[in-house]
C-alpha cells in the first residue's frame, strides 16, 4: 500500500494551480487538485481576466459604432445595445474555457477533489468531507478583492460592487465612480464608459497605474480624460452610504483637507487584491504569512515546511495569471526532480483598455535608481502617430519607450501604449530574456506595416539613429 494517496495535491485550480497539476501529471506524478468552485480556472477564467476581456472587446465594437469612428471610415451604422446578449457571449466564453480545463484534467488523469481544502498536517488535507494525503502539497489559492474600510460591497444590490459584481450589472449606470486607478478599475471603468456611463475615477495617488513607467502614467491620464473619464487624483474615499439605488461617497484630499460628497448610481471598489491564505489551516503545519499575508518561499517555491510548496498570488511578486502559470510549471518540475526556473525580472504586465498599456522590466526611474546615476541610463521613444499601421488604423495615441544600460546597451525595460501593446510586449520580453541590446532589436528586420515596427524605431532612437522621427 502506498504511503500517500497522491504524489502531488494542488490546492486551487486557478491559472497557477491547474497548470501545476497538469504539468505534475505529465511528469508521471499521481496528482489531484482541490477546488471549491463549481468550475475550474479560478478567479481569472471565471470572474477576472477572461470575462473582463470579453466585455472589453464587445464594448470596443459598440464604442466604435457609436462615437463616429466607423463613420469616419465609411461605415454608417446606428448601434443598439443589447446588454443581455453581451453578457451571454461573455458567459459562453467562460463556459468554453473552464470546460476545456476539465477536459485537460481528464486527459492528463488529474483527479479533481471538489471542496474547500484545510491542512490537518503537512501531508494530510481535508477536502470537503474527504481526507487526502500527499507527499507534496502545492498552495495555489490565488487572491481576492481587497476591502475598503467604510465602503461595504453588495454585489446583489448592484450599487456598490467589486470587480465580480461589475461584470454582472443588469443595466448601464448613469454615473459610475471607480475607486482605484489601477488595472482592474480602468479596464472595467472603460467597459461601462463605452456603453454610456459617466465614469469618475478616484485614485489616492497622484497618477494612475502604479508600478508602470512614469511617462506611461502621465500619458494614461491624458488618454482617459480625452475619452471622457473624469479623474480625481490625490483623493481618498473616507466613507459610503447607500440609499435605495444611489450611493453617496465622502471624499477628501489624500494629504488631508476639506471633505466633499459625490453621488453615483454605481460604485466599483477596485483598490487591489490580497492573498487567499486564511482558512487553509496554515497554523496546523506551523506555516506563517508575512505582513502582506503572503507565503514566503525559496527560489524553487518551497515553503519552510517540508513537502509544502506555494505559487501564484499567495507568494510575493505581481499578481498576474501568467506569472502564476510559469511558477506552476516550474514548481511541478522541481517536485519531479527537474530544474524549474522563472525569471521574475522579466514578467510583462498589460492593461487591456483602449489603447492597451504594457511594460516589462525596469521603469526609467527604477533603472536610474538601480544603476545609481541618470547618465548611466539611455532612453529611446517612438510615437505611435508616426507608425504607418497605427496611422492607417486611426490609432494615433501612444508610444514605445526603451530603457537601456548606457554602458552595455542591454535593454532594461520596455514600455508601450498602443492598440495591440499586449501582443507587442512579448517581443520585448523575449529579447530581454536572452540579454538583447537595443542594437539587437534595432537591426532585427520587422515586417511592414506593423505596430511592432515602433519597437524597432524606439531601439533606433536609443542608438541615436532615429529614422521616422
Amino acid at each position: 500500500m502506498a504511503e500517500y494517496d497522491y504524489d502531488v495535491l494542488v490546492i486551487g485550480a486557478g491559472p497557477g494551480g491547474y497548470v501545476a497539476a497538469i504539468r505534475a501529471a505529465q511528469l508521471g506524478l499521481k496528482t489531484a487538485c482541490a477546488e471549491s468552485r463549481e468550475t475550474l480556472g479560478g478567479t481569472c477564467l471565471n470572474v477576472g481576466c477572461i470575462p473582463s476581456k470579453a466585455m472589453l472587446h464587445a464594448s470596443e465594437y459598440f464604442d466604435a459604432a457609436s462615437n463616429g469612428t466607423m463613420k469616419e471610415m465609411g461605415i454608417e451604422v446606428t448601434p443598439k445595445l443589447n446588454l443581455d446578449a453581451m453578457h451571454a457571449q461573455r458567459r459562453d466564453a467562460v463556459k468554453g474555457l473552464t470546460g476545456g480545463i476539465e477536459f485537460l484534467f481528464k486527459k492528463n488523469k488529474v483527479d479533481w477533489k471538489k471542496g474547500h481544502a484545510t491542512f490537518q498536517d503537512a501531508h494530510t488535507v481535508k477536502v470537503g468531507d474527504e481526507t487526502v494525503t500527499a507527499k507534496n502539497v502545492i498552495i495555489a489559492t490565488g487572491s481576492s478583492v481587497t476591502p475598503l474600510p467604510g465602503v461595504e460591497v453588495d454585489n446583489e444590490k448592484q450599487v456598490v460592487v467589486d470587480s465580480t459584481g461589475a461584470l454582472e450589472l443588469k443595466a448601464v449606470p448613469k454615473k459610475m465612480v471607480v475607486i482605484g486607478g489601477g488595472v482592474i478599475g480602468l479596464e472595467l471603468g472603460s467597459v461601462w464608459r463605452r456603453l454610456g456611463a459617466e465614469v469618475i475615477v478616484v485614485e489616492y495617488l497622484d497618477k494612475l497605474l502604479p508600478g508602470m513607467d512614469d511617462d506611461v502614467r502621465k500619458e494614461a491620464a491624458k488618454i482617459f480624460k480625452k475619452q471622457g473619464m473624469e479623474l480625481r487624483l490625490s483623493t481618498k474615499v473616507t466613507g459610503c452610504t447607500v440609499d435605495g439605488s444611489k450611493a453617496t461617497l465622502t471624499l477628501e484630499p489624500a494629504a488631508g483637507g476639506e471633505e466633499e460628497t459625490l453621488e453615483a448610481d454605481c460604485v466599483l471598489v477596485s483598490i487591489g487584491r490580497r492573498p487567499n491564505t486564511e482558512g487553509l489551516g496554515l497554523d496546523a503545519i506551523g506555516l506563517e504569512v508575512n505582513k502582506r499575508g503572503q507565503i514566503e518561499t525559496d527560489h524553487d517555491f518551497r515553503t519552510k515546511v517540508d513537502g509544502v510548496w506555494a505559487i501564484g498570488d499567495v507568494v510575493p511578486g505581481p499578481m498576474l495569471a501568467h506569472k502564476a502559470e510559469d511558477e506552476g510549471i516550474a514548481c511541478a518540475e522541481n517536485i519531479a526532480g527537474q530544474t524549474g526556473i522563472v525569471n521574475h525580472d522579466i514578467i510583462p504586465g498589460v492593461v487591456y483598455t483602449w489603447p492597451e498599456f504594457a511594460g516589462v522590466g525596469l521603469t526609467q526611474e527604477e533603472a536610474v535608481e538601480k544603476l545609481g546615476d541618470k547618465a548611466k541610463v539611455k532612453v529611446g521613444k517612438f510615437p505611435m502617430m508616426a507608425n504607418s499601421r497605427a496611422k492607417t488604423n486611426h490609432e494615433p495615441d501612444g508610444f514605445v519607450k526603451i530603457v537601456a544600460d548606457a554602458e552595455t546597451d542591454r535593454v532594461l525595460g520596455v514600455w508601450c501604449i498602443a492598440s495591440v501593446a499586449g501582443t507587442m510586449i512579448a517581443q520585448a520580453a523575449q529579447a530581454m530574456e536572452f540579454g538583447a541590446t537595443s542594437e539587437d532589436i534595432a537591426y532585427t528586420c520587422h515586417a511592414h506595416p506593423t505596430h511592432s515596427e515602433a519597437i524597432k524605431e524606439a531601439a533606433m532612437a536609443v542608438q541615436g539613429k532615429p529614422i521616422h522621427i
